[in-house]
């Protein structure tokens, strides 16, 4: 949509704040000049106000959250009230409440978009387009706080400021920031996305009973990390991978998301020589299993590298970086290690 039609209907809704608020915030009320709500998602509260009439400190229809630092427009509101994913949406709810008729067809940026089936691949492209880089982002801070801090080659890491998170079908829908993850298959083609939320206090994992699920076709596929050659390595978890990539930095690697993935992952045609990173516990050793079995099949050398302890962030955190390498150095061939092992500080 273009900037232009998004500032107009943001316009047209702020002339018609109050009844905006009313609509899609019932749980607040006004008190003189604001409406004041507990946030964007119609939680009962005080902590975000809308203002409802122009003012020298801004336009009508422009809110704050003063508990979270969030600030918007209506269309957002209308956004979050809905759980939409597309701006498309979006605009055709705002035009529905403003009773305008629907835009003129034939205009490609106009034409309605579906929203994506709940899970669905198209519902993991659109969370990614949503998303930003993690430069500066509780993104970079999560994974510093992990040891991990070469984040060269992570462009399929994004960041999501307020990620939609339910426990259950029963239970009111979350935001949390989260981590998002690309998942692609071996044409780089996006197939899924690996959501982590995160608790900005903490700079952690957010306080969920699963803070990482994944969406989409995820069988064969991985979150890549630098591009495919004759030499890779994979691993299950996010983490696991970014911990080698801190000690093997320009070596491809991917990460299946679970111990099951990793057995079933797709190999690129130019692959000769696969390094596992093996998770230590019982499904890794599966996976392990599973994978060496089908690459020596397919006529690929797999070569296993284990951790000390449950895996190889683990490792990073308890004995740092140069013990890591030390530990990498003597699992790999020694033409990848000048090949590429970074040099120690």
């Amino acid at each position: 949509m273009p900037r232009q039609d998004a500032s107009d209907l943001a316009h047209r809704l702020g002339r018609q704040a109050e009844a905006v608020c009313r609509h899609y915030l019932s749980s607040g009320r006004r008190e003189g000049r604001y409406w004041l709500v507990g946030d964007v998602r119609n939680t009962p509260g005080r902590s975000m106000y809308v203002r409802l009439k122009d003012s020298p400190k801004g336009p009508a229809g422009k809110w704050t959250d003063a508990a979270t630092g969030e600030h918007g427009d209506l269309l957002d509101v209308i956004r979050e009230s809905f759980g939409l994913v597309d701006f498309k949406d979006v605009a055709d709810e705002a035009r529905t409440f403003l009773s305008m008729p629907p835009p003129q067809p034939g205009a490609r940026e106009h034409q309605r978009q579906s929203p994506a089936p709940h899970g669905s691949p198209e519902a993991a492209r659109r969370l990614i387009a949503m998303s930003q880089m993690i430069t500066g982002t509780l993104v970079q801070s999560y994974l510093r706080e992990r040891g991990i801090t070469d984040l060269r080659g992570t462009g399929s890491l994004h960041f999501h400021p307020r990620c939609y998170y339910r426990p259950d079908e029963h239970s009111p829908t979350e935001t949390w920031p989260a981590m998002i993850a690309a998942v692609t298959d071996l044409r780089d083609r996006i197939t899924g996305a690996h959501r982590t939320w995160l608790d900005p206090r903490r700079k952690d994992k957010a306080p969920l009973d699963t803070p990482r699920r994944a969406m989409g076709d995820l069988l064969g596929n991985a979150v890549r990390f630098g591009h495919g050659s004759e030499v890779m390595a994979a691993g299950e978890g996010i983490e696991t991978v970014l911990s080698i990539r801190q000690v093997l930095p320009d070596m491809p690697m991917m990460a299946a998301l679970s111990a099951a993935h990793l057995a079933a992952i797709l190999f690129p045609d130019t692959l000769r020589r696969l390094y596992i990173l093996r998770d230590n516990d019982p499904a890794g050793d599966g996976a392990r299993d599973s994978l060496v079995e089908r690459a020596n099949a397919a006529g690929i050398e797999a070569i296993v590298i284990s951790p000390q302890l449950g895996d190889f962030n683990e490792d990073l955190r308890a004995f740092g970086r140069d013990t890591l390498r030390s530990q990498t150095r003597v699992q790999i061939g020694p033409q990848d290690v000048a090949r590429f092992m970074a040099l120690a500080a």
